[in-house]
């Protein structure tokens, strides 16, 4: 029997009303999707809920672990809305935003907004973005009640369109009354992770995570980077980074604030220090937007999920192209097979990570020397990795390896966490229903006959001494396979 082939990048897909079926979600759940991300920017408690316990249900019957991320909505600054729904600006305009215009009263001379601290937080001169950047608008000058603008670069706005300043700097609490609402509902849906919106410091992430304890819920909690001051000042990103569990290259207002030219460096120097401070890394945005109508990706969007893959991305997620599109399932299996394609080159299955540094503890030690050891034995066929917590496959993950890493474990939280680490299996086996003696013949026999081993192959395995322990890795072994 020829061993099973297993991506190693993780794909996040939205839920919407194009996917929010249990048909569909078992679908996507087949096609590859790993973890289900539901946009609290839209749909109520409830319905989240619900799409919840179908995923659930779903990835039961497919008899595979797949995680739940709840997106808060955050502290998106938009304008109000138009009599008529939208307007159509010119190069040249003058266009209000006006904090005295109420909702339906825009027109194309100005349009009311939800930010009361826009006038304080804007001089003449500077370019607002709106519309994820398709709209240009030059301040001219600054009045309590509003902004006065030129339009710079027209086309149509619609209602409720977003506003960002290039370079960044508009500002608001990370969490928002909508968001401490919604943190009070996640007790029903019990998230495997959360992400906050416009995270501006570690406070955000504390403040998140205190929230959630009192819920009893202690999810993975992923920071969205969508702001140009945070990505400009290293001790600002580092505090989020070591206060988080992951984070999310957000690139739709990121991308606006600093540029799309600045974006991609961006990109790869966030993909490398969340991995080198042991965190995972979610890359997002547009990222295969074309197949929202068409049954094919675009080569560029090919060249970007795989670009994700050879930074060393943990996940790829897709937005609108699963929850709204016309070709949910054909998108996944395009950035499944984009993915795959990538991490066939040799560069991702090579890695001088952590070289010449000193580990910091024997669990880090192992899980160093597992992936080193694996990565010059030819016979060895993956990592089995014996886990209560989840650390130290997570640590695996860290590096560069052409093998699985598969995470055994008896807690069906620390499986669902590790959905998102990229390289890493997760799977069901409850060490402690063993002897201390055939604990290692066992889950070889389990992995053998799950179909990701064949005779004569060889298996690294990693382990504590007491089982049952967290963070006790102190063992590794190479076992042939029977």
């Amino acid at each position: 029997m020829t061993p099973k082939v297993n991506r190693r990048t993780k794909i996040v897909a939205t839920i919407g009303p194009a996917s929010e079926s249990d048909d569909m979600i078992a679908r996507l759940i087949t096609a590859g999707v790993n973890v289900f991300r539901l946009n609290f920017s839209h749909g109520t408690a409830e319905q989240h809920a619900r799409v919840a316990m179908r995923i659930r249900k779903q990835a039961a019957i497919a008899g595979n672990y797949v995680g739940v991320l709840a997106d808060l909505q955050g502290p998106k600054i938009r304008i109000s809305t138009f009599r008529n729904d939208a307007v159509d600006l010119v190069n040249g305009d003058r266009f209000r935003l006006d904090l005295d215009l109420g909702e339906g009263e825009g027109d194309t001379r100005g349009v009311g907004l939800d930010y009361a601290q826009l006038c304080s937080s804007v001089v003449r001169g500077d370019t607002l973005l709106l519309d994820d950047g398709r709209i240009r608008l030059r301040v001219d000058d600054v009045d309590t009640t509003g902004v006065d603008c030129s339009v710079l670069v027209g086309g149509k706005l619609g209602s409720r369109k977003g506003i960002n300043r290039l370079g960044g700097g508009l500002a608001a609490p990370a969490l928002t009354t909508k968001d401490l609402t919604d943190i009070d509902s996640l007790a029903e849906i019990k998230p495997d992770f959360v992400a906050v919106s416009f995270v501006s410091s570690a406070e955000d992430i504390v403040q998140t995570r205190g929230l959630l304890k009192k819920h009893q819920l202690q999810p993975a909690i992923i920071a969205k980077i969508e702001r140009a001051e945070v990505v400009a000042d290293d001790n600002t990103l580092n505090g989020i980074l070591t206060a988080s569990d992951g984070v999310m290259v957000a690139r739709g207002d990121l991308g606006v604030e600093v540029g799309d030219a600045q974006l991609i460096g961006i990109q790869k120097e966030l993909i490398s220090r969340a991995r080198t401070m042991d965190r995972v890394v979610i890359t997002a945005t547009q990222m295969m937007e074309s197949m929202i109508s068409s049954s094919m990706p675009t080569r560029a969007e090919v060249f970007d999920v795989a670009n994700a893959v050879l930074d060393g991305t943990d996940a790829v997620m897709l937005s609108a192209e699963t929850a709204v599109g016309s070709y949910p399932v054909e998108v996944v299996k395009a950035m499944a097979d984009a993915a795959l394609g990538a991490e066939r080159q040799p560069v991702v299955r090579t890695s001088r990570y952590r070289l010449n540094t000193q580990f910091a503890n024997a669990e880090e030690t192992i899980a160093m020397s597992a992936i080193y050891a694996a990565n010059h034995y030819g016979n060895v066929r993956g990592i089995a990795c014996l886990t209560e917590s989840g650390s130290t496959p997570l640590l695996m993950s860290r590096l560069s390896s052409g093998l699985p890493i598969f995470a055994l474990s008896r807690h069906s939280q620390t499986l669902q966490r590790l959905c998102m680490c990229r390289g890493v299996i997760p799977l069901f086996f409850d060490a402690s229903a063993f002897d201390r003696d055939s604990v290692d013949a066992r889950a070889i026999e389990f992995l053998h006959d799950s179909g990701f081993l064949q005779k004569n192959d060889a298996i690294l395995l990693t382990k504590g001494t007491t089982v049952g322990a967290a963070g006790g890795t102190n063992i590794m072994k190479i076992l042939p396979v029977p």
